[in-house]
């Protein structure tokens, strides 16, 4: 087994988010809650601070009126190398899979202390505060390859995991590699602009790989050493540049 492991390295998951393409229509946002079985919480819990996305739109505003540019910059969880949410869980909730290399929630192990939240430089896990209601015919869309989370846990994107198992199993059923583009997280499928971009980043021939390279690309506060796998290509105003 060990000469299996060093022939096939766990592939190294990564993604790319153009912010010259993207134009914060917010499609990525509704496709994570459809994917991921995220609820509808209402407007009351979203005045206090409790929206449950797990991919937040950030804005930037560039220059004065009249000559007012505008940005937008999705920030999810940037699935960092070397997570600060991984240390302070006391359950061993936020792990990083060897496998996939890819940072995890482990849902039935979280008690809801909230310190991998706090520890968190990009503020992109969300804290469930109810066992949430769907409304018929809503309860007929949740996704059966993703658990529908109880109250008093932590949640977070994990890149669409459940579709990353699905190709894998499929490309090894046939005896094949995986391609590059394959696996496509419910985000990138549902980008009306082809803004984000999902592969293997140590694979030197994959898209996300060359576009990782890009004169343009920059990682969020990338000085705080996390090695956060998502890279953003700046737009043509620079806006939001430095995470």
């Amino acid at each position: 087994m060990s000469g299996t492991k060093s022939e096939n390295p766990p592939p190294i998951w990564g993604m790319v988010i153009d912010q010259d393409l993207c134009m914060g229509c917010q499609a990525c946002v509704t496709a994570c809650a459809m994917e991921n079985n995220i609820s509808f919480i209402g407007d009351h819990d979203v005045s206090v601070g409790r929206s449950m996305q797990w991919i937040h739109t950030e804005r930037f505003w560039n220059g004065q009126y009249p000559g007012v540019s505008t940005g937008f910059q999705p920030v999810l969880c940037q699935q960092c190398g070397n997570a600060p949410c991984e240390p302070v869980c006391p359950v061993y909730a936020s792990v990083h899979s060897e496998s996939e290399q890819i940072n995890l929630q482990v849902y039935n192990r979280c008690v809801g202390t909230r310190y991998c939240g706090n520890n968190c430089p990009y503020q992109v896990r969300v804290f469930n505060y109810r066992d949430w209601s769907r409304p018929v015919p809503l309860n007929n869309q949740l996704n059966p390859d993703v658990t529908v989370r109880r109250r008093g846990v932590m949640e977070k994107c994990m890149f669409c995991i459940q579709r990353i198992r699905r190709v894998e199993d499929a490309a090894h059923t046939e005896g094949r590699p995986v391609r590059d583009g394959e696996v496509e997280p419910a985000c990138a499928q549902a980008c009306p602009a082809y803004a984000i971009v999902f592969g293997r980043l140590d694979d030197p021939e994959s898209r996300v790989s060359k576009l990782a390279k890009n004169g343009r690309a920059f990682r969020m506060l990338e000085d705080l050493g996390t090695e956060p796998r998502i890279t953003y290509l700046k737009g043509d105003s620079n806006h939001g540049n430095n995470g």
